[in-house]
Parts: structure tokens; C-alpha cells; sequence
């Protein structure tokens, strides 16, 4: 049977109502009238939706079940976050336009478009009557770009009752879709001095900052990349005045590796650091976020399938491993799962953000033909 797809034009026209309903993660809101649209899509259709109250400030998750009271481990799980990096306000900064083959705007490589298409590639089917050889669950998620810490658990819970997770993260360069990625941890060092007025009694102080910076110097240099293990200081905070030892300081650090145990030597490592100067305190916060993805036999026989299904539609369908997150991550080892099966693009996380029109067909047919097929 042919499909019947929506154009390039409809498919740009929706995704331009969610990229501009801004949605960052903090923007309760805004991540909220997110929700509202897929929720309110859903149940036109007549899929049994379910909203789960957020918490610790963060906004709601929408579970959609294509066909209630189906088995555990016996269908497929949709996996989609709408919030962005995107403080409110970027919209006047990168607003949404049309330059040739780009789509530019926030949210629309990182994850609207990806997640737009998901839920088309399903409503499409309906559509054209064809009914799929396994049930389909969508879930769609408010805080992955902080780390998914409150949508964790009901991602895993949906797995665990999943025969295979299709994951929308945006496509990486030349189309690639995701078989693995790095694990990710996340901590802050603080360190606690004594602040003195810096001209009168700088003897008296015992310097936050100088503290942290010595350990800075440390922390980068057990980078290693033969063993594909990153740490990356990316903040330091710290001080009250220019005239003030500083009594506090942070360091929020960032830790990829392709192996858990590369993740827990760094945690050990860090949790043993002793302060430079015995009269400072050091603590840490923090911990392993998401656990590395791996390609095993099942992924491996997954994006096989997908890209016999790519070459049916006509292009070529290769993988790669990435140093970012998703959650995949937390479900790649409990069932098989396929990432980066969103819109091609480029600049995720900045504001010339962009997808490419001409991967919108190309995507939306895979997605659908996945959840055709998939048995």
C-alpha cells in the first residue's frame, strides 16, 4: 500500500507550531503547552493518553498506548523529549525561518523536528488504515536535556515493557543514526575557605578559588583519549568582590567515557581528592547520569532492519557512536534501541540551530516503515 504522506510545506507548518512554543527545560509552562500538543493529538486519534504530573519542578510526561491492555515485552516504544536548551526569549534571537534546504530555530534539530515526525509517522498510518504487527507506545518526556532525573524511572518502566525503543534524537552528520554512546557523569567540587578583606588582612584569608583552580589543573589532566574518557570543567563559581578572599567556590564538572568502570575510577578519584591547603574544606555533589550504550547483537540486528528499510526507500543508512547522552542510554541494555532517528541538521544547542527540509521525507518514511515492520 502507498503511503499518504503530509508534504514538506504541512510538515514544516507543524513543526513550526512546536518550535514556537518555546519550552526550556526550566519553563515549566511553556514544556507544559508542549505536552498539550501531543496529548491533544493523541487523543483525537483516539489512543488512550495518559498524563504524568511532573515534579521537582519540571513539567509533565504524556504516555500514549496505541492499543491498551497489549502484553509486556511485546511492542515498541517511541522515545521523545520536548524541552530544549532554549531560554524563553530565543525565539527573537533565532526566530523561526526558512532559508533554502534549512529550517533554523529553537528546538528544531534538537528535538521538535524528530519528535514531530514520530508522532506524523503513526498518525499516518492510522490514517491510511494499515494497522502495525506490534503495539506502539509513544513517550514523551519534559527534562533530558538536564539529565531526564524525574523522567528516569518511567522511561525505564516503559522499556521494561518494550520489545524494541525507536529514540528521535536528530540524525548525526550525513544521516547517521545512533548504536552507541558515551556514559555520562555529572559533579560539583566546592571548596570552603575563610574569607579577610584582601589589602588589610590577606594573610587572614584562605582562598576558595585558589583551591579549586589547583584541583582544576588535576581533574582536566586524567582526560585520556586513547581510552575515550573525558573530563571537562566547564564552570567555576566562586567570590563575592574584587577586595574579598573568596570564601566558596564550585566547579561543575562534566566526565564522558565509553566504559562504566572509566565512570566509577573517576567517581573514586574524586571523592579521594584532599584539599591543597589543610585549611580548606572540600565536598562533592553528584553522579554517573547516564551509563554508556553499547552495541550488542540486538541493536546490531535492529539497525540491520532498518537499513534494508532505508535502502527500500531509497537512500543509504549507515551508524556511528556519539560522545552525547540521550535517554537511549538509560535503555539500551534492557532492550534493543535505535537512536538519532530524527531530522537531519546541524548546531544543536545554538542559535543557528537548523534542520534540513530534505531529510523530513526521508525520515518520516523510515519511522513509519519501522513501525510497520517491526515484529
Amino acid at each position: 500500500m502507498a503511503m499518504t504522506l503530509p508534504s514538506n510545506e504541512d510538515l514544516v507548518a507543524g513543526i513550526r507550531r512546536w518550535v514556537e512554543i518555546e519550552s526550556q527545560t526550566a519553563d515549566v509552562e511553556g514544556v507544559n503547552r508542549m505536552m498539550d500538543q501531543v496529548e491533544a493529538a493523541f487523543r483525537e486519534a483516539g489512543a488512550s493518553v495518559e498524563r504524568i504530573p511532573g515534579k521537582d519542578g519540571r513539567g509533565d510526561c504524556v504516555s500514549v498506548e496505541t492499543s491498551p491492555g497489549a502484553g509486556s515485552n511485546t511492542g515498541i516504544l517511541v522515545l521523545s523529549h520536548l524541552d530544549t536548551v532554549h531560554p524563553k526569549g530565543t525565539l527573537e534571537k533565532n526566530p523561526f525561518r526558512i532559508e533554502g534546504d534549512r529550517v533554523y530555530g529553537p528546538g528544531t534539530f534538537d528535538m521538535k523536528g524528530g519528535a514531530y515526525l514520530g508522532m506524523t509517522a503513526y498518525l499516518s498510518m492510522l490514517r491510511d488504515g494499515v494497522k502495525p504487527n506490534l503495539p506502539i507506545r509513544f513517550l514523551y518526556v519534559p527534562d533530558e536535556e538536564v539529565g531526564s532525573r524525574t523522567s528516569r524511572p518511567i522511561i525505564e518502566a516503559a522499556a521494561d515493557q518494550a520489545k524494541y525503543v525507536l529514540v528521535t534524537e536528530p540524525a548525526r552528520h550525513g544521516g547517521k543514526v545512533i548504536t552507541q554512546r558515551k556514559g555520562t557523569a555529572r559533579y560539583q567540587l566546592h571548596a570552603h575557605g575563610r574569607a579577610s578583606h584582601s589589602g588589610s588582612h590577606h594573610e587572614a584569608g584562605r582562598s576558595a578559588i585558589l583551591e579549586i583552580a589547583h584541583h582544576v589543573i588535576e581533574i582536566e589532566s586524567w582526560t585520556d583519549y586513547d581510552r575515550e574518557l573525558t573530563l571537562n570543567v566547564g564552570q567555576i563559581h566562586g567570590g563575592t568582590t574584587d577586595n574579598t578572599i573568596p570564601e566558596f567556590a564550585t566547579a561543575r564538572i562534566d566526565v564522558r567515557a565509553t566504559s562504566i568502570s572509566d565512570l566509577e575510577e573517576v567517581a573514586a578519584r574524586l571523592r579521594a581528592l584532599k584539599p591543597h591547603n589543610p585549611d580548606v574544606e572540600l565536598s562533592l555533589e553528584g553522579q554517573i547520569n547516564r551509563p554508556p550504550y553499547k552495541k550488542n547483537a540486538g541493536i546490531e540486528q535492529l539497525f540491520e532492519h532498518a537499513k534494508g528499510l532505508a535502502a527500500e526507500i531509497g537512500f543509504e543508512l549507515e551508524d556511528t557512536a556519539t560522545g552525547g547522552g540521550s535517554d537511549g542510554s538509560f535503555v539500551a541494555e534492557r532492550v534493543p534501541t535505535l537512536d538519532g532517528l530524527g531530522v537531519c541538521g546541524a548546531n544543536a544547542h545554538q542559535l543557528d540551530e537548523y534542520l534540513e527540509i530534505s531529510s523530513l521525507q526521508p525520515r518520516l518514511k523510515l519511522m513509519r516503515r519501522l513501525m510497520e515492520t517491526l515484529r
